[in-house]
């Protein structure tokens, strides 16, 4: 059964789980993020066959998480390196890994952000940098964007109106 296809879709977020939206994406991803780089490594730290691995890889590379390098030309070997897109994939990785901690570590932590240079464990908070505010819902909504078609102005009209109904109570 061949799965839905989110690309023709306006959302940002069915457009970047078009992209990253397989579990093992992620995983790849996550991976990355800790300095495995080459196919074996991937492969034996997440125990996926090698051709689902090879179409996970091409895919991240397809949509610039990811980039091939040559390691060795004799034989020749490859390794995937993230990309400026794939680091800044980054902090999404971290909440979903804090998210996890606060609600599915039953058993305890098994990994916990921290500062490099201190160790000191992080308290994740989105913030909205212009107000430094935290950004949670839902004191924060999602709007049609300029560019919105009317699919994405229908879906998002509810949380538009409670914003112009916040905007005109405080005019």
């Amino acid at each position: 059964m061949k799965r839905k296809s989110y690309q023709s879709m306006q959302c940002p977020i069915a457009r970047t789980l078009e992209c990253v939206g397989e579990w093992w994406s992620i995983l790849i991803l996550r991976d990355a993020m800790t300095g495995l780089t080459r196919f074996d490594q991937f492969q034996d730290s997440l125990g996926i066959s090698p051709n689902i691995l090879s179409r996970r890889l091409k895919g991240l590379v397809e949509n610039g998480f990811l980039e091939r390098r040559m390691y060795s030309e004799s034989p020749p070997r490859m390794e995937y390196c993230l990309t400026p897109r794939g680091h800044a994939f980054g902090p999404i990785l971290m909440c979903l890994n804090s998210f996890g901690n606060r609600y599915f570590a039953d058993d305890g932590l098994a990994s916990v952000l921290v500062a490099r240079e201190t160790g000191i464990p992080a308290d994740l908070q989105v913030v909205d940098r212009r107000t430094g505010r935290e950004v949670s819902w839902p004191e924060f909504v999602f709007v049609p964007g300029p560019a919105a078609n009317e699919a994405m102005r229908s879906k998002l009209a509810f949380s538009e109106a409670v914003v112009s109904e916040g905007l005109a109570k405080t005019s």
